[in-house]
């Protein structure tokens, strides 16, 4: 017979985390995550399915106090959404995915749940965002075989104000931890109010991220310079061969320096033969036009009146808090 528990005691939800998600994802990693827990302090709401010998399944989130429902772990909202990608629910079978959803005890909103972890009776999934990937291994880890692919006109048009810019002189600098400070400006001087860093919570836990990344060795800082000034900065990281770009920033007298510098990316990705370069959710546009692969994330929306009573059928509900 299996049961549910729920936990809300921290480290016994690492030890959950780490035994249910493996670290084959920097979304994976539980130090990631805690580096934004330490800056939200979420309470967190892990709901366990067990037997007597393992784990069942998995559903890791957090209390957000500001609305009293559920999202996600660690919580870390912004303009009220969740932000972290390549959310994982575990689940050993479609009833046991199930059994977790039933067993949620309020209002949940679960964002950028990958789609292969979400059985198909899950009726109430839908799409969230399209995350966007560059796969070097499809143009045979060549970025001239990549451009080669567009036509002639098109390549022309991208190229157009990147050229300009290289014109005058274009140099990169990497991993200089004080350029950090300018992407933080340049972001907030391109969104104001509209800037993940609005929030100090968001700003402390994504500066709890870059230490965490650079005491792993995992840190990429990657930074423009036009004519000797800082046109743009990106931060990002690599695990297990793949690059993720987490957060960049770009001077506005400088048209045209995000397309260098994302050009850039993927002629690194290639040189280096990456896995994949992850460049998240969020098009505006140019994702598709540069013909990055779409990976659909799901969300799953419940309201608690809507979620049905668990039924001792699909596991015994066994409530306890802090177990």
């Amino acid at each position: 017979m299996s049961s549910i528990r729920i936990c809300d005691d921290l480290e016994k939800c690492r030890l959950l985390w780490q035994e249910a998600f493996p670290n084959d994802s920097i979304f994976h990693l539980w130090e990631m995550r805690n580096c934004f827990q330490q800056a939200f302090n979420r309470t967190p709401c892990f709901i366990a399915c067990e037997d007597a010998n393992d784990l069942l399944g998995l559903l890791p989130l957090s209390r957000i106090d500001e609305t009293g429902a559920l999202a996600f772990f660690p919580g870390e909202t912004w303009n009220g959404k969740t932000w972290l990608e390549q959310n994982r629910i575990f689940a050993s079978s479609p009833d046991v995915f199930h059994s977790l959803l039933e067993a949620v005890p309020a209002d949940a909103h679960i964002r950028y749940v990958e789609g292969e972890c979400v059985p198909p009776s899950v009726t109430n999934a839908s799409l969230d965002e399209i995350g966007y990937l560059f796969l070097p291994a499809m143009h045979t880890f060549s970025f001239q075989t990549y451009l080669n692919g567009f036509p002639k006109k098109t390549l022309k048009r991208l190229h157009q104000e990147p050229n300009i810019l290289r014109a005058r002189g274009v140099t990169f600098r990497y991993d200089c931890r004080r350029d950090i400070e300018q992407l933080f400006r340049m972001n907030f001087e391109a969104f104001g109010e509209n800037s993940y860093f609005h929030d100090k919570r968001f700003l402390h836990g994504f500066e709890n991220l870059i230490a965490e990344l650079d005491r792993r060795g995992s840190l990429r800082i990657t930074t423009v310079l036009v004519a000797g000034e800082i046109a743009a900065v990106d931060v990002g990281a690599v695990c297990r061969n793949a690059y993720t770009l987490l957060a960049g920033g770009t001077n506005r007298d400088f048209p045209g320096v995000a397309k260098l510098i994302n050009f850039h990316h993927l002629e690194v990705a290639c040189r280096e033969r990456f896995h994949s370069v992850d460049f998240l959710c969020g098009d505006f546009g140019w994702k598709r036009r540069f013909r990055l692969a779409a990976r659909p994330l799901y969300q799953i929306s419940l309201a608690i009146a809507d979620i049905q009573k668990y039924s001792e059928t699909d596991c015994s509900l066994e409530i306890l808090a802090n177990a």
